[in-house]
């Protein structure tokens, strides 16, 4: 089974490109489908289908081609099946501050939720082999990020806080119904986090298996977009997921030669220069502007062409640990790959049984082994594009930086 992520920054052609991998893996003969993580959905108006087909397919996955199927989840519905319970208390909760009920219940969806029913998708259909190929059209950099970091939050949520919260609410709920306005959550509310964690039990070892996964970054060869480019790479490796490909969109073909176009064809020869000096040695694909719109199922299977050549797109393009754990001398040693920052875009806090790495305005919780946990000083040093923390001692300790 192959999952590919397609992620950049909005408008750099990510559902044309996740489009049109999907067209070029379904005529292999491997059963595919292309979901689209973006809240507005693009992916049904690309291949350009029929409304009333949407209709009868709102929110479910339905084949477009032999072997082809497209997905755009339906946000309401996808509530209701998942968060039923927990929306239900929300919303409550809102309406009895005296919110409007309407109100109450839009502000009861929460950031992430929806990624949470992807995720849940996701996890079903690996386990099923419902598919052979999962394409995955993501929403602009920031939410992809969110995306990604959903399983490694929900795991540290339910190890560290769960149980507790519930034992909390069980014993203050009797107390609290009669000295207290607003409800607290009753076991139902809590049977549905639980349910919802156990669905996406395997999730997260899913999104890090190389042989399984992979991200392509999509990017266009211009200053701003390269720079969001670098911090979704770094991102993507703090997740440890591997990227296997950089593909430069909308490049000027050489064929346009007025003299209008001659200051953008240095820039864009300047900016792809630097996309192979920052990314080398994952490859990069350059994909040349297209002169008329991408639309419809043989656009973009003409699209494909340019991008893959006679390449298979499933291939694993790029083999590369983002971090490893060694033990060397009695030492142990965490090593993690993140290009493009400064020493001091990185923030480390070590709290019982896990390391705490801060980048900027993301953080991952990196759960140590036992032995590791137990170590009694930690150091960091940069070097490089390589952050190396070493772990000494037998007890706990405070992290110096």
């Amino acid at each position: 089974m192959r999952i590919i992520f397609f992620a950049g920054k909005g408008g750099v052609g990510k559902t044309s490109v996740a489009a049109a991998t999907g067209i070029r893996a379904a005529e292999t003969g491997k059963k595919t489908v292309i979901m689209s993580l973006d809240v507005a959905h693009s992916l049904s108006d690309i291949f350009d289908l029929d409304k009333d087909l949407l209709d009868q397919n709102k929110g479910k996955p339905f084949e477009v081609r032999k072997n082809l199927w497209i997905q755009e989840l339906d946000i309401s519905e996808e509530m209701e099946k998942n968060w039923g319970v927990i929306h239900r208390y929300l919303s409550t909760l809102f309406n009895t501050t005296g919110l409007d009920s309407i109100l109450a219940e839009e502000l009861a969806i929460l950031p992430g939720m929806e990624e949470i029913s992807l995720l849940l998708y996701i996890n079903s259909y690996a386990q099923k082999k419902k598919y052979d190929v999962i394409i995955l059209d993501c929403a602009p950099t920031g939410e992809s990020l969110r995306f990604i970091s959903i399983p490694t939050t929900l795991e540290w949520y339910m190890k560290k806080l769960f149980k507790l919260e519930k034992t909390i609410v069980k014993v203050a709920r009797p107390v609290a119904k009669k000295v207290y306005s607003l409800p607290l959550p009753g076991d139902d509310y809590f049977d549905a986090i639980e349910y919802l964690f156990e669905r996406l039990r395997g999730v997260d070892q899913l999104l890090v298996d190389q042989e399984t996964t992979s991200v392509r970054l999509v990017t266009n060869p211009e200053k701003i977009v390269l720079k969001e480019t670098q911090r979704a790479f770094m991102y993507f490796y703090l997740y440890r997921m591997n990227i296997d490909g950089i593909i430069v969109n909308r490049i000027l073909p050489d064929d346009v030669e007025d003299a209008y176009f001659e200051d953008w064809r240095e820039s864009q020869k300047k900016h792809i220069e630097k996309v192979e000096e920052y990314f080398s040695p994952v490859p990069t694909f350059h994909v040349k502007l297209f002169k008329d719109e991408i639309f419809g199922y043989e656009s973009l299977k003409a699209f494909a062409e340019q991008i893959y050549g006679e390449r298979n797109p499933l291939e694993r393009f790029f083999d590369g640990e983002p971090y490893s754990l060694i033990k060397e001398n009695g030492e142990y040693r965490l090593v993690m790959k993140l290009p493009f920052i400064m020493k001091q875009d990185v923030e480390l806090n070590k709290i019982s049984d896990e390391l705490i790495v801060r980048v900027g305005s993301f953080k991952r919780h990196l759960l140590l082994p036992r032995h590791v946990a137990a170590s009694k000083e930690v150091k960091a040093r940069l070097e490089g594009e390589y952050l190396y923390i070493h772990f000494k001692g037998e007890d706990h300790g405070k992290t110096e930086k």
